[in-house]
């Protein structure tokens, strides 16, 4: 009799386990932190993120990165004059961005430093945006954009204070 109540326990043990195991819900990867960009005292994880706004179209992700005295300029070809605008406006046109297209792919290309210190960075990089409104509507930039990065102190995250874009489109 107790081999038998033994049998049933661990039958229904072993049933109970195959009910918590769903083909269709992964386990976790609790490593999947060390593939995230979220140490923003890394220039390069700022631009993780940057790519990562751009692709998930999140203006949350993309306002973490974007200091508050922000200022972004590229050139009008057309009237040879240079634009620019403030934090408030860029965090608008990329939310006006992001709600008009289906979908964006940001590669960073290389880079070229400018300036280097703890607290203050310039670099010149090189990328490739897709731009997709819809499937039979998909635009390819290549564009030139340099970047300057400020923090307070070294151990604070990394800000983008200034984008010259130098792209000529």
């Amino acid at each position: 009799m107790m081999k038998r109540i033994v049998a049933v326990l661990l039958g229904l043990t072993s049933l109970t386990s195959l009910s918590c195991l769903n083909p269709f819900s992964p386990k976790l990867d609790f490593n999947l932190q060390a593939l995230l960009c979220n140490d923003l005292t890394n220039i390069e994880n700022v631009l993780c993120t940057f790519r990562n706004a751009y692709a998930f179209k999140d203006t949350t992700l993309y306002g973490a990165i974007i200091a508050s005295d922000f200022f972004f300029i590229y050139r009008d070809y057309d009237k040879g004059v240079d634009v620019s605008w403030g934090r408030d406006e860029e965090m608008r046109t990329t939310y006006g961005l992001f709600q008009s297209v289906q979908s964006l792919s940001l590669i960073w290309n290389s880079e070229i430093p400018i300036v280097e210190s703890d607290t203050l960075r310039s670099i010149q990089r090189v990328f490739n945006l897709t731009v997709t409104f819809n499937p039979s509507d998909v635009t390819g930039v290549d564009g030139n954009a340099i970047l300057t990065f400020a923090r307070p102190t070294p151990n604070d995250p990394w800000k983008i204070v200034r984008w010259r874009d130098e792209s000529n489109y």
